[in-house]
């Protein structure tokens, strides 16, 4: 089965994917072990990037990931404080 344009590109993709993880949050996980399950390190991302072995398709591919996983990374993030900021409030 091909993907379309359409499925490939899904504008709420990376707001379910953070809401995912934030309901670990709430359920009592680490904001800094969730951090580390998003977060794609940067040696990694720099490693594949450098490394002539790999096929440019992989390296685009890394980079789409690695873009990918930080929206996601900023998106939870903002849940947490807002989490945060809420219960201050109450």
């Amino acid at each position: 089965m091909a993907l379309t344009a359409q499925d490939e590109f899904d504008p709420q993709a990376p707001m379910r994917e953070a809401a995912l993880f934030y309901g670990l949050f709430l359920r009592g996980q680490s904001v800094d072990s969730i951090r580390r399950d998003i977060d794609i390190p940067k040696a990694v991302v720099k490693k594949v990037l450098k490394t002539q072995a790999y096929e440019e398709n992989l390296r685009k591919a890394m980079r789409r990931t690695y873009v990918y996983r930080q929206e996601v990374l900023r998106i939870f993030n903002e849940l947490v404080l807002n989490e945060k900021n809420r219960n201050r409030l109450q």
